[in-house]
């Protein structure tokens, strides 16, 4: 069975080109045999809020470089149009909330007007000297490990500092950027990390994606999450293009099954132990 894309960018995302469209990425999925598209688009802030966390840290947001606002409005209003136009996808609706642990009142504030079906939370930026920076960056001027390890210390922060989100994203993310490449990267050089933030994901009752952008987690990978209490994961391709919809979906669907993981009560639901 091809698993949900639970992670979709489209033209509503400020990172992406002419290649994403929400249109064409519905018809990447009925292509093939992805039974939904949830579109997830980025909901980052460079400002801060009254009851933002970040603001009584002494750090100052990202670089406003590229992140722009989300045009909920707008974005919802095409949300519509797909569903209208693609009667046999299902078309989900939801958003990407970078560092939510920081950003509590504003991203709040949105999620908490909408009735969004998945929320994500991410983590695409580590403190270092007051700054938040993009870890792509860190690799510039930390060790690689000690990028590494400051990421998920921030991670399970936002883990344990955030409910605004029920599924965590890319739980590795530095790792697509691994300085001597993706391949020379182990994951049991950072094993007692990667437990300790499914730990605090499991206690409570969230869920994990399985991130086919990112160099795909290994099985053993996903038994970790499994004997740390994880209950279900999610499927994303993390597209910003819309070939890239249910891209490894058949390879990641096998890593699942192989830790554990089936199919749940129907098609579009999370795959569980």
């Amino acid at each position: 069975m091809v698993p949900a894309d639970n992670h979709v960018h489209s033209e509503w995302s400020y990172d992406t080109t002419g290649d994403a469209s929400m249109r064409g990425s519905c018809e990447r999925a009925l292509a093939l045999g992805v039974p939904a598209v949830a579109f997830t688009e980025h909901l980052d802030f460079t400002t801060w809020r009254e009851g933002d966390p970040i603001a009584a840290s002494g750090l100052q947001p990202r670089h406003r470089g590229r992140i722009r606002p989300l045009d909920v409005t707008g974005y919802l209003a095409a949300i519509e149009e797909c569903r209208q136009r693609y009667p046999g996808l299902r078309v989900l609706s939801g958003v990407e909330t970078g560092e939510p642990h920081l950003f509590a009142a504003s991203a709040g504030a949105v999620i908490g007007a909408h009735r969004f079906d998945r929320v994500l939370g991410s983590l695409h930026a580590v403190p270092h000297g007051g700054q938040l920076t993009a870890v792509t960056a860190a690799f510039s001027f930390l060790h690689a490990d000690e990028v590494m390890r400051r990421y998920f210390a921030e991670l399970l922060a936002l883990v344990e500092g955030s409910g605004l989100f029920g599924i965590l994203a890319h739980m590795d993310f530095p790792r697509r950027y691994w300085p001597a490449g993706p391949a020379a990267y182990s994951e049991i050089a950072f094993e007692e990390e990667y437990r300790a933030v499914f730990r605090a994901l499991a206690a409570s009752g969230r869920v994990l994606e399985v991130n086919t952008k990112s160099p795909l987690a290994s099985a053993g990978l996903l038994r970790w999450w499994r004997e740390e209490g994880g209950r279900a994961v999610s499927f994303g391709s993390d597209a910003h293009a819309d070939w890239r919809v249910g891209d490894q979906f058949k390879l990641a669907a096998d890593v699942a099954e192989s830790a554990g993981f089936r199919p749940g009560r129907d098609r579009f639901d999370f795959w569980r132990r």
